[in-house]
C-alpha cells in the first residue's frame, strides 16, 4: 500500500534560516511550538453561499446525458481575499430534501438565487468559522442532482467521489444544472474530510475504500461496512424488503419516473434468497480496504439494532490490517448520533480530529487513547488500543444441565444434545428472561456467579451442529450478561436519549441556520439481563456463505454465527449466558417452515474475546461468590421496536 502523505510541516522551506533566526529571539517552548487550534475568526454571517453540479461522468438514468450532483458549499469569504486556500469537510447523503438529517430532522433551505440557507447540522457553523469550507452533497437522484439512486453502488459513490476529484482539479463542476458555464474550486487546497451518520457514513467508508487522492480521513458514524451485512446475516434475511424498496424511499419525484431501470436491477440482484450476488460485492468496502489512504474515527453504538454492530467488527479488523489510522467510540445507545450523547466532549474532539487531520496541526490526539468506550450511561472509559493488549479468544463450551434446555457453560466439551422449535412469535428478550426455565423454543448455557468481573472485547462467533426436522431453518446465537443493571434504554422510540427543551449553541448563527440545538440526556432503564452480542443465520448456508441450497430434514449440519462486535464487562456476581433459538423476533424473518432442531453440544461451541484470555475465564468461575441475582423480567424496557423492521440506515438520523 502506498504510503499516506501527512502534514509534518505548514511553512515553506525557503523560511527555515528565518525560523531559526526568530526561534533565538523567542523563549524554547514558543519557537517549537505551532499552531494547536484553529480559532474562529472568519465571519460566518458573510460567509460564500453557493451551488455547483459536479459531473460525475456516468449516466444512471440513461438520458444520454453525464449526471450531475448538486453541492451546497458555505466557506470563508476571507481567504478568497487573502489568497490563502482552505480544505473541506463534506457530508454526502440522500437526506437532505427527503427526510432530514439529525435529532430534529434539518432539511437544507435556499434563497431565491437556489443558495443554501440552512445547511443541516452544525458542522458549517462551527467549522467554516474556524478556517473550513462545509460541503454538503445531493447524492445522484435525489433533491436536486441528476441520476437514480442505487443504494451504495457506483451512482451513489461516484456522487461522491467525483466531487472530491472536483476539488482537487480532476473533474469538472459547472453554475448550473443544465448549463455550461463551469465552477473552479480555486479556493481549496482539496484536503477533504468527510462525515456523516447511517447512509452518509456509509458513503464516505465506500468512497473511501476507492482510495481517492485528496481524501484525508472519514468519520463514519453508524455506518455500513457491507451492504449484504445490511440485509441478511448468512443468508437470513434482516428486513422483508430489499433495496429498491430503500432506493424509492429517498429518491426525487422526478427520478422515479425515471429510474425503473435501475430499479429492476436492484431487485433482481438482491433476490430474498439471501444469496451473495455481484451486487452485493460491489458494495462491500471491507473487500476494497487495501485501497484506504484515509483515516478513520469510527463512531458507532452498541446496540445498534438498525445498522448494526456486524458492520464494526470486520471494517475495524480490516482497517487494522492495512495499516490505517484510526480511532473509534462506542456507546450504549442505539442509532444515536454523539452530538446526543456527548456533545461537549465531541465537539470538542471532532475539531481536534480535523484539525490535526486536515491542517496538519500538532494537537495529539493521534496520540490519546483509540477508543472510548461507555461503560454504563455517560460513564466512558478509555483503551490505548481495541481490543485491548492481552486479549485473547476463548473456546466455551455448553454443557447438559439437570433440566431439558437449561445448561452449563464452561471450558469442557459437553455431550448429549437439547432440542428446541423455532418459534418467530418469541426473541432474545423472551430466551434471557427464562434463561433457567425450559421452555420449548430455545437451549440456554450458563455460567456459575462470577468470582470477578470479565470484559468481552471484540467479535465472537458460535459454531453449532444441529438436526432439523424440516428443509429450511433459521439460527440465532445470543450472549447475554445475566444480572441487574441500569443501561440505555435503547428499545425505547429514541433509542437511549430523551430530548430536552433547552438549547446549546455550537458556533456561529444566522438568521436563517441556527447553531443552537436541543440539549438530551441518557433515556435510562433498570434491567435484569443485557443482551451483549447476537448473530443469525440460514442453515441452508451452512456449506457457503455466498449461497444456499435446500437441508435434509434428519440430517446433521454445521454452521458457524459471526457474532456482533462489542466491549462490555460482565461483573463479578453476575452469569455470561450463551442461549441458541430459531427467528429472532423482529430481528431476522423467519424461515419458510416450523423447524425442530436438535443440538449436538459435543459439536457446538462459542469463541469469546476475553481480556485475560482463557485464564480469566478460569479466575472468574472458580471460587467463592455472593449469589448470583436472578435473571428477571425486564423493568422499563421493552421488546425490540418493531419499527426497527422498516429499513433504512437512519432515515431522518
Amino acid at each position: 500500500m502506498p504510503t499516506r502523505t501527512r502534514f509534518t510541516s505548514w511553512r515553506p522551506l525557503a523560511t527555515a534560516a528565518a525560523a531559526a533566526v526568530l526561534a533565538a529571539l523567542v523563549t524554547p517552548a514558543a519557537a517549537q511550538t505551532g499552531p494547536r487550534e484553529s480559532l474562529p475568526v472568519h465571519s460566518y454571517e458573510d460567509a460564500v453561499r453557493e451551488a455547483v453540479w459536479v459531473d460525475t461522468r456516468l449516466d444512471g438514468d440513461g438520458d444520454g446525458r453525464t449526471d450531475r450532483v448538486a453541492v451546497d458549499i458555505v466557506r470563508p469569504r476571507e481567504p478568497t481575499r487573502q489568497g490563502r486556500k482552505v480544505p473541506v469537510i463534506m457530508e454526502a447523503g440522500p437526506y437532505y430534501s427527503c427526510c432530514g438529517r439529525g435529532n430534529e430532522s434539518q432539511r437544507k433551505t435556499y434563497d431565491a438565487q437556489g443558495d443554501v440557507v440552512r445547511m443541516p447540522l452544525f458542522y458549517d457553523n462551527y467549522f467554516v468559522p474556524r478556517g473550513y469550507a462545509f460541503v454538503g452533497v445531493d447524492l445522484a437522484g435525489t433533491s436536486r442532482s441528476d441520476g437514480c439512486v442505487d443504494v451504495g453502488g457506483r451512482f451513489d459513490v461516484q456522487s461522491a467521489k467525483a466531487v472530491v476529484d472536483w476539488l482537487n482539479g480532476r473533474a469538472t463542476a459547472y453554475t448550473t444544472r443544465t448549463g455550461t458555464t463551469r465552477a473552479g474550486a480555486d479556493w481549496t487546497d482539496g484536503r477533504t474530510g468527510m462525515i456523516g451518520k447511517s447512509w452518509d457514513g456509509t458513503i464516505a467508508n465506500a468512497v473511501a475504500a476507492t482510495g481517492v487522492e485528496g481524501l484525508e480521513t472519514i468519520v463514519p458514524i453508524s455506518a455500513i461496512s457491507s451492504w449484504y451485512d445490511y440485509y441478511f446475516s448468512k443468508g437470513a434475511p434482516l428486513y422483508d424488503s430489499g433495496p429498491d424498496w430503500l432506493s424509492h424511499h429517498v429518491d426525487s419525484p422526478d427520478a422515479r419516473a425515471r429510474c425503473a431501470a435501475v430499479q429492476r436491477e436492484l431487485v433482481a440482484g438482491a433476490p430474498r434468497t439471501g444469496d451473495r450476488t455481484r451486487l452485493w460485492t460491489e458494495r462491500d468496502s471491507v473487500r476494497a480496504a487495501g485501497r484506504i489512504e484515509a483515516s478513520v474515527f469510527l463512531i458507532h453504538g452498541m446496540q445498534d439494532l438498525n445498522v448494526r454492530m456486524q458492520h464494526v467488527g470486520p471494517w475495524w479488523d480490516a482497517l487494522a490490517r492495512n495499516g490505517v489510522e484510526r480511532k473509534i467510540w462506542l456507546s450504549r445507545a442505539g442509532h444515536v448520533d454523539p452530538f446526543d450523547l456527548r456533545r461537549a466532549t465531541w465537539v470538542e474532539t471532532l475539531h481536534r480530529w480535523f484539525d490535526h487531520e486536515l491542517l496538519g496541526y500538532d494537537n495529539g490526539v493521534d496520540r490519546e487513547p483509540v477508543a472510548d468506550i461507555e461503560r454504563s450511561p455517560d460513564r466512558w472509559v478509555t483503551s490505548s488500543v481495541w481490543p485491548p493488549r492481552g486479549t485473547g479468544t476463548v473456546r466455551l463450551r455448553p454443557g447438559k444441565g439437570t433440566r431439558p434446555g437449561v445448561g452449563t457453560l464452561g471450558l469442557r466439551t459437553g455431550s448429549g444434545t437439547e432440542t428446541f422449535t423455532d418459534d418467530p412469535r418469541r426473541g432474545e428478550t423472551d430466551w434471557a428472561a427464562a434463561v433457567d426455565r425450559t421452555t420449548p423454543d430455545k437451549a440456554g448455557f450458563t455460567t456459575g456467579p462470577l468470582t470477578r468481573e470479565l470484559r468481552l472485547s471484540g467479535s465472537s462467533e458460535v459454531t453449532v451442529t444441529v438436526r432439523p426436522t424440516t428443509p429450511t431453518a433459521h439460527l440465532s446465537a445470543v450472549l447475554v450478561d445475566l444480572g441487574p443493571d441500569t443501561v440505555r434504554d435503547h428499545t425505547d422510540a429514541a433509542e437511549g436519549i430523551v430530548t430536552l427543551p433547552d438549547r446549546t449553541c455550537w458556533g456561529a448563527s444566522t438568521p436563517g441556520d441556527s447553531a443552537c440545538y436541543r440539549e438530551t440526556r441518557a433515556k435510562t432503564a433498570h434491567v435484569g439481563h443485557t443482551v451483549v452480542s447476537r448473530g443469525w443465520a440460514d442453515l441452508g448456508n451452512h456449506a457457503s456463505d455466498a449461497e444456499g441450497a435446500p437441508l435434509t430434514p434428519g440430517r446433521s449440519y454445521t454452521i458457524t454465527l459471526d457474532l456482533a462486535a462489542t466491549d462490555h464487562v460482565v461483573p463479578a456476581g453476575h452469569r455470561l449466558a450463551l442461549i441458541v433459538g430459531g427467528t429472532d423476533r423482529d430481528l431476522i424473518d423467519p424461515p419458510a417452515d416450523t423447524p425442530t432442531l436438535t443440538l449436538d453440544l459435543s459439536r457446538t461451541s462459542a469463541r469469546v474475546p476475553l481480556v485475560g484470555g482463557t485464564a480469566a475465564f478460569a479466575r472468574a468461575t472458580s471460587g467463592a461468590t455472593p449469589p448470583a441475582p436472578a435473571a428477571g423480567p425486564l423493568d422499563g424496557v421493552g421488546e425490540p421496536r418493531t419499527a426497527r423492521r422498516v429499513p433504512g440506515p437512519g432515515a431522518g438520523g
